[in-house]
C-alpha cells in the first residue's frame, strides 16, 4: 500500500469507522496486538471438481503453482528480454534495472502516483498503474518498449481472472472493482464494496471460482464470486486494523488457507481455504507487508517492512523457518528470478531496490531508486497464465 499523508489516513478512518460502525480493533486489544485465536487446524483444502470454464487446468491439487516452477517459462516468453520494472509512487515513474548488471537503464515518466508493474494474463504485456491519474502505461513484455497510455478507472492494482476473460481494475480510491474486457479495455461491470474501505491485494481460489481482496483500512476482507462478479461476503480479521491494516494475500500450494499480512497486526492471519473464516495468526515481524512463494512453492516470504526484514515461513504449514536482515532497509513488494534464486525487493522508504539470495537471505545488491518504489516486477517469470498483481503466475 502506499504511504498516505496524515490527512488523508484520518479521513479514511473517519470513514471506516462511520460505514462499519465498529471500532478498529477487538475490545480491550490495541493496535498491533492481534485478538487471542485458538489455534485451529485448517481443514482440507476444497475440491477441485467444478473449476472455472477457460482456466487452465491445475496440474497438481497439492500444488496449484506447479506449473509455475524454476525455469518454467513459457515458450513465447523465453526470448524475452530480461529487465525489473520499478515504479515510483512519489516521482510517478517507471525505472528499468538490468538484472545482470544491476544498472538503471532506463527510466519512463508516466504521471501522477505509481503503484503497481502487473503482468497481463497472457504473459505478453506489462501495465505500469497509476491510480491517481486513471490510467495504465503498457510495456512490451519482448522488449521493454513502452507504449501508449490509456484511460482505467483508479487502478491502484490490477487482476486477471484465472480464464483470462477480464482484467480487474482495484478501485481502492473509490471502493470498487472495475471489471474490463482486456483486449478492447470497454468496461464491462463493476462490483461495489462499500464496507471494503482501502481494497488492494486479492488472490483466487484452486477451482478459480472465489477471489478474496484485502480491505487495509476496515481490517477485513471481501469474498467476491468471479463467475457471477458478486459480492459473496465479508469477513472481518479478529483484530480490525485499519490504518495499515491486511495487505497482501497469497493463497497456499495446496489450496488450504489463505495468508494475509497486516502490518499494523505484525504479522500474518491464515483464512481458511473456502474464505469463511480465520484459523490462527502468525507473527513475523514489523510492518509485514508482501508475501511471495519460492519457485517449489515450500517456503514463504513474508516482508517485514518497518523492521527491514524478512520472514520466512512453511508455505503448507505457516511454521517459521528462518529471518533475514536487511538492515536499515523497508522492503516492500516484488518478485523471483525466473529461476528463483533471488528476491527482488523495493525499499519502499529508503529509495532503493534490495536483490536477495534465497539460499541464505544474504543481501546481494542494494541499488538507488527513485521516490517511493512500489510494487516492482522481475521479468520473465514462470508459469502458463498471470492473475496479475506484481506477478502471481500458475
Amino acid at each position: 500500500m502506499p504511504i498516505r499523508l496524515a490527512a488523508v489516513l484520518a479521513a479514511a478512518a473517519v470513514l471506516v469507522a462511520a460505514c462499519s460502525g465498529s471500532p478498529s480493533t477487538t475490545a480491550g486489544q490495541s493496535p498491533g496486538t492481534p485478538a487471542a485465536l485458538p489455534d485451529e487446524t485448517a481443514p482440507p483444502p476444497p475440491a477441485l471438481g467444478n473449476p472455472l470454464p477457460g482456466m487452465p487446468p491445475v496440474t497438481d491439487p497439492h500444488n496449484v503453482y506447479a506449473a509455475a516452477g524454476a525455469n518454467m517459462v513459457a515458450e513465447a516468453v523465453q526470448a524475452d528480454k530480461p529487465l525489473v520494472y520499478v515504479p515510483h509512487s512519489k516521482s510517478g515513474d517507471v525505472w528499468v534495472i538490468d538484472p545482470a548488471t544491476f544498472q538503471v537503464v532506463a527510466k519512463y515518466p508516466v504521471g501522477a502516483e505509481l503503484q503497481h508493474v502487473v503482468p497481463s494474463w497472457d504473459l505478453r504485456t506489462l501495465y505500469a498503474t497509476d491510480d491517481r491519474g486513471d490510467q495504465v502505461m503498457p510495456f512490451d513484455a519482448h522488449t521493454g518498449a513502452a507504449g501508449k497510455k490509456f484511460h482505467v478507472v483508479d487502478p491502484y492494482n490490477m487482476y486477471f481472472t484465472p480464464d483470462g476473460q477480464y482484467a480487474i481494475s482495484v478501485a481502492e480510491r473509490l471502493r470498487k472493482l472495475v471489471w474490463y474486457d482486456p483486449k478492447t479495455w470497454q468496461i464491462h461491470d463493476e462490483t461495489a464494496t462499500p464496507d471494503c474501505a482501502g481494497i488492494d491485494h486479492a488472490d483466487f481460489s484452486p477451482d478459480g471460482r472465489t477471489a478474496v481482496f484485502t480491505c487495509e483500512f476496515a481490517g477485513r476482507v471481501a469474498v467476491i464470486d468471479v463467475p457471477s462478479h458478486h459480492l459473496l461476503r465479508m469477513i472481518d480479521m479478529p483484530t480490525r486494523d485499519t490504518t495499515m491494516g491486511p495487505q497482501d494475500i497469497k493463497l497456499a500450494p495446496d489450496g488450504s488457507v489463505y495468508y494475509i499480512a497486516d502490518s499494523d497486526a505484525n504479522g500474518v492471519w491464515v483464512l481458511d481455504g473456502a474464505a469463511t473464516h480465520v484459523l490462527r495468526f502468525i507473527a513475523t515481524g514489523h510492518g509485514a507487508h508482501g508475501l511471495y512463494l519460492s519457485r517449489d512453492a515450500k517456503q514463504l516470504y513474508v516482508t517485514n517492512r518497518h523492521e527491514g526484514s524478512v520472514s520466512v515461513l512453511d508455505a503448507y504449514t505457516g511454521a517459521p523457518i528462518t529471518t533475514w536482515h536487511i538492515p536499515g532497509g523497508s522492503p516492500d513488494m516484488g518478485g523471483l528470478t525466473a529461476d528463483g534464486t533471488r528476491l527482488w525487493l523495493s525499499g519502499r522508504y529508503n529509495s532503493e531496490v534490495y536483490v536477495l539470495s534465497t539460499k541464505d537471505g544474504s543481501l546481494l545488491a542494494k541499488i538507488p531508486a527513485g521516490n517511493e518504489p512500489h510494487g516492482l516486477c522481475v521479468w520473465p517469470q514462470p508459469g502458463r497464465y498471470s492473475l496479475g498483481h506484481t506477478g502471481i503466475t500458475r
